[in-house]
Order: C-alpha cells, then structure tokens, then sequence
C-alpha cells in the first residue's frame, strides 16, 4: 500500500470512526489538529486490518480461515496402497495429455473443499457410511439413461460362503460381508456402482465399433479423437452432460515402448470452477477390451454434497516455490533434481477413495534424469502442493525422503 492509497483511505474514514480512535487513546473529539487525524486515522486503518485481515486493498473478501477446519494432507500421495510411484513414460513430455481445462491464466481466489462422505480402509474397501438406497439409485439411473431396463442383483454371499469364510479366517470383524457395491443387470449389460457412486457399465458382450474406426489399446492420438466423435454421438444420453468435451488422455509409453490413449469426456459448461471440479470428479471414461470392441464406460460420480468451506488458495508462483524449497508431497523415490527439471504444472483434485478431504493440489511433473532409459524414453515423476493456502493445512514439512 503506497502514500497515495493511505491517503485515499484517509479520505473515506468517517469523522465518528476517527473520533472513536482519538478517545481510544486520550485525545479530544473533533478538535484534533492535522497530525491528530493522521494519527486517528492510522489506528482506524490498524483496527480494519486486524479485524478483517481477509480484506485486501483490492476489495477482495476472503474466507475467514479461523472459521475452516485445517486439512490433512493426501493419504493417498504420502502413503498409497500400491508398488511402485506415479510416473509416466514418454520420450516429450508434449506426448502428455490429461485434457484439464485448467489454465495457468485462470485466477482463482477461493475453490471449494469437500468432506469424502465415505470411510474407507486401508485396501480401499468402505468401512461406514455406504447409502446403499443412493447406489442402486445411481445404477438404475445409468440404466434409464442407457435405455435399458435394469433389476438390481441380490450380491450377497451365501450362508454356506460367509461358514466356509468363518472356518477359514476365524473371528469376523463386523460389516465384513456388508455389501461394498451395488450390481444391476439389463439386456448385454451390467452396471456396477460403487459405494463413492462411480459407475461403470459392461457390455456382454463387447461392442463392435463401425469399421472404419481404430480403438485398439494403441490406437494413435488421431484414430482416438475420431472414435470419440463417434462414441458422443452413441452415448450423449448416457452422459448427460450440457456440454460434453471429449478429450483424448494419456500418451505415456508401457516398458515395451507401445503408447496408450483413452477416451474421455466431461462437462464443459458453467464457469471455471465447475469445469474445474467435473474434470476432477465427473469424467466418463470409455475403454475396449483386446479385440478393440467397446467393453467399458466409467462414469464419475462423487457425492460432493459435504461440502466443507471455500479456501483461499495460492497462486501456480506460489506453488512453484514452495516446490522449489521442497515443500511438497510425492510417492516418487526421488528428490526434485532441480527447476530446470520441472516440466508442467495442472491444478486438480485429487479424490482417492482414502482422501478424508477432496481439495486442489498443483501437480507438477518432474523429469527424472536417473530413470531415463536407453532408448530415449524419459520418466516424469508426479510432486504435489496444495492449492489451499498454508494456514489452513494441519501441516505443510520439507519432504523426507520417504518412499511407501
């Protein structure tokens, strides 16, 4: 704030405000001399501030964060249920894609924060708070949307099953058999919903695509972009999008050196937060079995109605400091070998069944020099920091070194 914004300030204050402050500290009212006012009206400016120190010059209100709860960072980064670490292989990192909307242009003050309604174990099973009612909700929706009538299916073990598994394992924790997903059945279709209520939709048998269309496992960035103007124009109703962007995700490489691509849609419409959130959450994923026939649609569909707060959230400068002082989290093995490593940078949430919270993070992918192989192909090593501002995380440290 420079001499001219305290001077218009000055100009704002109310006489009463400033008199208060002169009674505040001894002095008389409405005869202070010049130097008085400055004074009074420096008080008032110390008492706005204290009182609103969310309030910026630039009249942007920010949330009060002594009224938000202080959030723990990923589970699923710093402790992941699997092997290995989240990388990619590609000989440029232009190869990538992850179809985000996101833009470093994009100025958000505040994104909103989310309770995970469901509690999950370490394996990723639901432990509490499974709304089965919601779940078969869910699958005879996607069932209508399909055009097909479903019935929902009776999953549960036999009293026979749940004896044998007694003998076997002994003493049963309780809800060890309580159902963890929801399954309907239709004409060539089974539709599965999880208890996050993600749904996925199996054909059977898979389905053949028009001829002319390429959608093998490697099928090229061309052939997926074209199937998936053919796949919007079978399945816009089972979307149920307002604006449906395909997207054409992936382009990493497997160790023999073959690239993979999938095909992806989310909603496009609303403003940059809801894009924002339906690319984290809402994606429809479409996958083909060996034979390159259509087998799979995954649906997203995270209950997000716990919402905890709007955060104040750092700036893509911000986070990339707070990297480069290794304040960041990751599963991969390595430390972050230098700036000049870090390649891209993509706001997301990340939304594993674990996560207590789903909230922002900045993902930057690294190259990691040590893992480069002989034939040219690199790896690209997945760092996390949190979008929320510092104040409000249980705890932000210099990452250790540790690694599963």
């Amino acid at each position: 704030m420079n001499a001219k914004h305290i001077s218009d300030a000055i100009e704002l204050l109310d006489d009463d405000l400033i008199d208060e402050a002169n009674a505040l500290r001894g002095g008389k009212k409405k005869t202070a001399p010049s130097w008085d006012k400055w004074l009074a009206a420096a008080a008032c400016l110390a008492l706005a501030m204290c009182a609103g120190a969310g309030l910026l010059h630039t009249g942007r209100e920010l949330p009060r964060t002594a009224d938000l709860p202080k959030l723990p960072l990923s589970v699923e980064v710093t402790n992941p249920s699997g092997m290995g670490y989240e990388g990619y292989l590609a000989y440029d990192i232009s190869e990538l894609s992850s179809g985000t909307p996101w833009r470093e242009t994009d100025k958000f003050q505040t994104l909103p924060v989310y309770r995970n309604p469901v509690e999950y174990d370490g394996a990723g099973a639901p432990v509490a708070n499974a709304d089965l009612d919601a779940m078969e909700a869910r699958a005879l929706e996607v069932a209508d949307r399909l055009g097909v009538k479903a019935e929902i299916q009776d999953t549960s073990p036999s009293e026979e099953e749940m004896a044998a598994v007694r003998e076997k394992l002994g003493e049963i924790p309780a809800g060890y058999f309580a159902p963890v997903e929801v399954t309907a059945r239709g004409d060539g279709v089974k539709i599965t919903v999880e208890a996050n209520l993600t749904a996925a939709v199996t054909f059977e048998p898979a389905l053949e695509l028009p001829r002319e269309y390429n959608f093998g496992y490697y099928a090229s960035y061309e052939d997926m972009r074209a199937v998936a103007g053919c796949l919007l124009d079978q399945y816009r109703g089972l979307l149920d999008m307002d604006d449906p962007q395909a997207i054409v995700t992936g382009g990493d490489y497997n160790i023999y050196g073959e690239q993979m691509y999938q095909v992806e849609f989310f909603d496009a419409a609303g403003d940059q937060t809801r894009r924002l959130l339906d690319h984290s959450f809402n994606r429809a994923n479409f996958s083909c079995d060996d034979e390159g026939r259509l087998w799979i649609i995954r649906l997203g569909g995270a209950d997000l109605s716990q919402k905890v707060g709007d955060y104040p959230v750092i700036t893509v400068r911000e986070a990339e400091q707070l990297l480069l002082e290794g304040r960041y989290i990751t599963n991969v093995p390595h430390e972050l070998p230098g700036k000049e490593y870090v390649k891209t940078v993509e706001l997301l949430y990340l939304n594993g069944r674990r996560e207590a919270y789903f909230m922002p993070y900045y993902r930057f992918l690294v190259e990691l020099p040590q893992e480069e192989r002989e034939n040219g192909l690199k790896s690209y090593g997945a760092y996390y920091v949190p979008a929320v501002a510092e104040e409000c995380l249980t705890e932000l440290p210099v990452w250790d070194g540790s690694f599963n």
